[in-house]
């Protein structure tokens, strides 16, 4: 969430910023109107409650002399107090529609962003170990043919029990994703305090990350409890140290978790639902960080180099996207993002975005942090990344690996969690 003060005083930057993000400077306007009307209202609520109070003392001395003057004084006293209540009441209103307004409004890019307008305007940092012409024919068969012929994915079984976009892995296949969950937990656990969070967590805990009210409809809902499946153990991390504050001595603090993840994916359609490409559940490790804002530019690199290590050490060809400001999330100020290339589907899948959100998560959260140095007490700022996603490794392990003579070789970094090297032996 934005810092309402800096409608006040840097209307003129907060415009031009989410302008980068093709957002309407109408509606940074109505949001420093409202500011403005709830300033106002809270300013006369509180003039006229002073005026009751003054009102009341002149109460009390005008019994001792003048009983009909205290009835006037007191009658008049009433009808300010109303004035009061009621003015109160239109300042309580104007805020919550104020904090709506900047709940919806965006995080401002960083002006490291690439300026764009969507997707095709990110910029391609980096190309790692892809060559188009390495890849055998055997490679190129895409893994919902070869999951389903070997007995590692079946999506029939997987519709049956759930509906469309929910796969069932089986066998070898089961045991990828959970050697992939070891390898990386292994991979973070020298710096990162491992969390096992709820996957289930109220409302608050998704306005936290940015993913309400907005995006209400991306998401599950039991309306029973009022409790919602995570889309990324991201949501219950960043909210770990909700409404809490934190010693600067004790930041960084770098957090990972291994969760289901549950998305609607209401708009996906077209060829990128066959297979594990998109589903509506699926497993992840997820990297996150509370820091301070000078702390901030190089733990945004650590988060992007550990993910960007797990996909080098998977020997998967991948491409480091830098994410316009017209693709960058609603609370995202700068992200990057990391493509694999899988051949049976001959495109590049995002496996990973790590992104760094400055201290719009924690306004939402109230996560903040005492400084050493003059004991002021500041926004941390939060950063996060995926490493990795399994619904898109795992179909680029299986097809890059897969041999003519019919096995599939996993990577030398996989063979100690899975215990053998082969995922299928020829």
């Amino acid at each position: 969430m934005l810092d309402a003060r800096r409608l006040r005083t840097e209307l003129g930057e907060l415009k031009a910023g989410l302008a980068r993000k093709g957002v309407d400077p109408a509606e940074v306007d109505n949001a420093a109107d409202l500011d403005a009307r709830w300033r106002l209202a809270t300013s006369e609520a509180e003039r006229l409650r002073a005026d009751v109070k003054a009102l009341s003392k002149q109460v009390g001395q005008a019994r001792r002399s003048d009983p009909s003057v205290a009835d006037a004084l007191m009658a008049q006293s009433r009808e300010v107090d109303e004035q009061a209540r009621q003015r109160k009441t239109e300042a309580d209103e104007l805020e919550a529609v104020l904090r709506d307004a900047l709940l919806r409004l965006p995080n401002v890019p960083s002006p490291d962003a690439p300026d764009g307008s969507g997707p095709e305007d990110n910029v391609v940092v980096r190309v790692h170990g892809f060559d188009p012409d390495a890849y055998t024919e055997a490679q190129r068969v895409p893994h919902w043919e070869t999951g389903p012929a070997l007995g590692l994915l079946d999506l029939e079984r997987g519709a049956k029990l759930s509906g469309a976009m929910f796969p069932l892995y089986r066998g070898a296949g089961a045991r990828l994703i959970r050697a992939l969950t070891a390898f990386a937990l292994a991979r973070h656990g020298d710096a990162f305090e491992e969390i096992r969070p709820p996957t289930l967590v109220r409302s608050d805990t998704l306005v936290a990350t940015g993913q309400l009210p907005k995006f209400a409809d991306d998401a599950y809902h039991i309306e029973r409890d009022d409790l919602w499946p995570i889309p990324t153990a991201e949501v219950p991390l960043t909210s770990l140290a909700r409404d809490e504050v934190l010693d600067e001595a004790d930041l960084p603090m770098r957090f990972t978790a291994a969760t289901a993840c549950y998305r609607r994916e209401s708009g996906a359609a077209g060829r990128d639902t066959r297979g594990t490409l998109r589903s509506h559940e699926f497993d992840k490790v997820e990297i996150l960080a509370y820091c301070t804002p000078e702390q901030a530019p190089d733990v945004h690199a650590e988060l992007l180099s550990r993910a960007e290590g797990l996909l080098t050490e998977l020997e998967l060809p991948h491409r480091v996207v830098d994410i316009c400001t017209g693709d960058l999330g609603q609370s995202h100020a700068r992200q990057f993002d990391l493509d694999v290339y899988s051949p049976g589907v001959d495109a590049w899948l995002e496996v990973s975005s790590v992104s760094w959100f400055t201290d719009y998560q924690a306004r939402r959260a109230n996560i903040r942090y005492r400084r050493a140095d003059d004991r002021r007490i500041e926004h941390v700022h939060t950063l996060n990344g995926s490493a990795l996603a399994w619904s898109r490794v795992w179909p680029a392990l299986v097809e890059t690996g897969r041999r003519a003579d019919g096995s599939i070789a996993l990577p030398a970094a996989l063979h100690p969690f899975f215990g053998d090297e082969f995922l299928v032996r020829p």
